[in-house]
């Protein structure tokens, strides 16, 4: 990892003692006790010391030419976050055909998504409130919260995003489970709904009014499950420590 690099792995559920990958890596650990991805990230972003904000999903590759794409467009003072354009591995070439018209929909104004590695100015962050702590369907609600505040950069090069959920239930159905969430979130279903759904069952953490929020602190061990990982750019100036969270 580069020196001007923060890495921190935001996780969930069971986190498996790897604390040598961890030193190895020089990463931080934040972990909550159930799935919520806006909670993971935001718990993430508030151990993070830096004034740039990359939330990165574990199962894409993240390579230097993305984080110098990054440091040349973070520095251009007009610009108040962004993504990657987004290419799928070779394991299913349907969905390698189909990546000229996600960069179409990216381009002209469309919702990002979380294998995008979303990034954004912490100032920005902070206004915009963080993420939605919800447990999915997080990715889909800032983006658009984050294209209203400003102009957005999508970057190259594309980010590699494994095609595992297309392998396994197939492109099709893959792809029309997708587009049939999002319609249902925007006709107002629950994502707290929509995530049984979708992973049927699991358990997840609640929101802030819910009676029972799940603990969520920062871990001293590492683990190889990682929901997210959140880079940080260094150097900049330092900041406190934040207070302990209330995350879900």
């Amino acid at each position: 990892m580069p020196p001007d690099v923060e890495l921190i792995v935001a996780t969930a559920g069971e986190v498996v003692n790897d604390a040598g990958r961890a030193k190895t890596l020089h990463a931080r650990m934040v972990a909550c006790g159930l799935p919520n991805r806006g909670a993971q990230m935001n718990s993430g972003a508030a151990l993070a010391r830096g004034q740039t904000l990359l939330f990165h999903h574990a199962d894409s590759l993240l390579g230097h030419a993305h984080l110098d794409a990054l440091r040349t467009a973070m520095r251009r003072a007009d610009f108040v976050g962004g993504a990657f354009h987004r290419e799928f591995d070779d394991r299913h070439p349907i969905m390698k055909r189909v990546e000229p018209l996600e960069r179409w929909r990216c381009v002209h104004g469309k919702a990002l998504f979380g294998d995008q590695s979303i990034f954004v100015r912490r100032d920005v962050f902070n206004a915009l409130g963080g993420y939605a702590e919800i447990p999915l369907m997080e990715d889909f609600e800032f983006s658009r919260r984050l294209r209203a505040a400003g102009k957005l950069d999508i970057l190259d090069p594309p980010m590699l995003t494994s095609a595992r959920h297309h392998d396994t239930r197939g492109p099709w159905r893959t792809s029309f489970r997708n587009l049939l969430f999002i319609v249902l979130y925007r006709c107002g279903v629950s994502p707290w709904r929509l995530h049984r759904w979708y992973y049927r069952g699991q358990p997840v953490a609640v929101a802030r009014s819910e009676p029972q929020p799940p603990s969520c602190g920062a871990h001293p061990r590492a683990a190889t499950r990682g929901r997210l990982v959140l880079l940080d750019e260094l150097p900049v100036k330092a900041v406190s420590p934040p207070p302990t969270r209330d995350p879900a």
